[in-house]
């Protein structure tokens, strides 16, 4: 069994701060993919000292110890999830900014045979489709 975020954390030597739990929180009971200034906009009705240059800092961190995922979008910015999650791709509505998860596993099974067909096994991959809606 997988543990979670904030034992991840812990497991790693990190200290769970107030604020770490908070941002933790946050993104454990996210359905979207918020962006640092929703997180802190969220984070701050569990703890209201929570300031935005602490949320950069902690989302680094959490990212470094492989606790967070960072969602990095073509205009810079960046949208955060949990590393626990199954793993799944994402699409990016390059209009919208909305972002849809989802898993093929067509995809799945033609990524392995291209990497088996060029003599390598898949350890990690991510995938994340720029996407602009048909008019």
């Amino acid at each position: 069994m997988k543990p979670t975020p904030k034992q991840a954390l812990r497991e790693t030597g990190v200290r769970v701060t107030r604020q770490r739990e908070a941002l933790l929180k946050v993104l454990t009971e996210a359905s979207d993919h918020p962006d640092a200034a929703e997180l802190h906009r969220r984070a701050r009705t569990i703890d209201d000292s929570l300031s935005l240059a602490t949320v950069y800092r902690t989302l680094s961190v959490l990212e470094r110890e492989g606790v967070v995922l960072r969602l990095a979008l073509e205009n810079g910015g960046a949208r955060y999830e949990v590393a626990d999650t199954p793993h799944h791709d994402h699409i990016i509505d390059l209009d919208t900014g909305e972002i849809t998860e989802f898993r093929s596993e067509k995809i799945e099974d033609l990524q392995r045979q291209i990497a088996a067909e060029l003599g390598y096994e898949i350890v990690h991959h991510r995938m994340e489709l720029y996407c602009r809606k048909r008019t």
